[in-house]
């Protein structure tokens, strides 16, 4: 591959875990890329500069020399697609159909489960916050994830599938949501989420989110 420039969008907090989810990905490829926070609070990426760059005005967006592009799950399917000799890593499944439910994964997490973004933001993960117990639909929307997942992680296994692809750092950070702000879970997928936060990359992560 030739020389290229990449530059990842982000929060200034480094707590949306859109943009943590492309953050793993171009460091489990090892990628050399930089950082570029854009303060939403301050509205920054409603200013024409950032309409260039993202067609969407919102953060994960990469830019890659002169391709641009918003939208985490589009953009790891795009890395996978790009850097997919073998000197890179895989971060979806080689098999068709694991792959695709990785991805079914990553859609459902992305369109669902409202209640547990609103009453347990990303603060009860990357700044240690507590909040109040769930409420009717919180806990609905938290016996729906738990249901869900019972057929795939109920065995004790470590990742969703043979090994590790980026739908398991995704759901590790909506099921710490609940663990770390001390809400009932079932003890396998609080391991589970447990596990996977330890992966280097993602402790990379939690280290520019608690600067």
């Amino acid at each position: 591959m030739s020389h290229q420039t990449i530059t990842l969008y982000s929060d200034a907090d480094f707590f949306s875990p859109y943009v943590m989810s492309v953050f793993v990905s171009l460091t489990e490829k090892a990628l050399p890329f930089t950082l570029s926070p854009i303060d939403l609070s301050a509205g920054e990426n409603m200013k024409a500069e950032f309409s260039q760059i993202s067609v969407t005005r919102r953060v994960p967006t990469l830019v890659i020399n002169d391709f641009q592009l918003s939208e985490s799950s589009a953009i790891s399917e795009y890395l996978e697609d790009r850097f997919s000799s073998p000197e890179y890593a895989r971060i979806y499944p080689q098999d068709r159909q694991e792959r695709a439910k990785a991805r079914e994964i990553q859609a459902w997490l992305r369109s669902d489960f409202m209640p547990i973004r609103t009453e347990r933001p990303t603060e009860v993960v990357f700044a240690g916050l507590k909040f109040p117990p769930l409420s009717d639909s919180g806990q609905q929307s938290a016996n729906k994830l738990i249901s869900g997942l019972e057929r795939m992680l109920a065995d004790g296994r470590k990742y969703l599938f043979s090994e590790w692809c980026i739908a398991d750092t995704d759901l590790a950070l909506m099921l710490n949501r609940l663990a770390l702000n001390g809400d009932a879970l079932p003890e396998y997928l609080r391991k589970y989420a447990s596990y996977q936060w330890q992966r280097p990359s993602v402790q990379q992560w939690r280290i520019l989110s608690q600067n």
